[in-house]
């Protein structure tokens, strides 16, 4: 094989090199979601371990949202290596192909297919993940609330109307 038969081949491989780049970098912010999710969840369960009775339902609520959340990132997370690895042996598969000359069309389509749809998968579950985490939100707005509510009856005194 010479320089003017790689010249193709390496310009076939741009595409999905480049995507593994984007991909690495969708991965990083997943991954630190993931630990953050795991780090709140760790906070959670230790003031359970010490919260009064009437606080212990809304820790738990948090808790259970958290874990639905590692559970999804984690789906994520794996879906998108997943389109990582694919690629890979995409470019892999076009360099063996050209060296070895053999037609690896069906192979490449095939790989490209599967790198999309885990990554259109993996979005899709990240997408979840953010409508998990608002989910969250909607609930500790809520405490915070009945919260505040408590506080001012509490500031009227016992004789005060609802």
């Amino acid at each position: 094989m010479d320089l003017n038969d790689l010249v193709p081949i390496l310009q076939g491989a741009i595409g999905p090199v480049i995507l593994i780049s984007g991909v690495g970098l969708l991965l990083l912010s997943m991954t630190n979601g993931f630990g953050r999710v795991l780090e709140r969840s760790r906070q959670l369960a230790e003031a359970l371990r010490t919260a009064p009775g009437p606080e212990r339902p809304g820790l738990i609520s948090q808790l259970e949202i958290l874990y639905r959340r590692a559970r999804l990132l984690r789906a994520a997370i794996t879906l998108a290596t997943v389109s990582v690895l694919t690629a890979a042996m995409l470019v892999i598969g076009l360099f063996l192909g050209a060296l070895l000359r053999i037609e690896m069309g069906l192979f490449g389509a095939s790989m490209f297919i599967v790198c999309m749809l885990s990554l259109i998968v993996s979005l899709i579950i990240f997408l979840q993940d953010i409508n998990q985490s608002l989910a969250a939100v909607k609930l500790e707005m809520k405490a915070t609330r009945e919260e505040m509510e408590a506080m001012e009856r509490a500031a009227a005194g016992p004789g005060a109307r609802r």
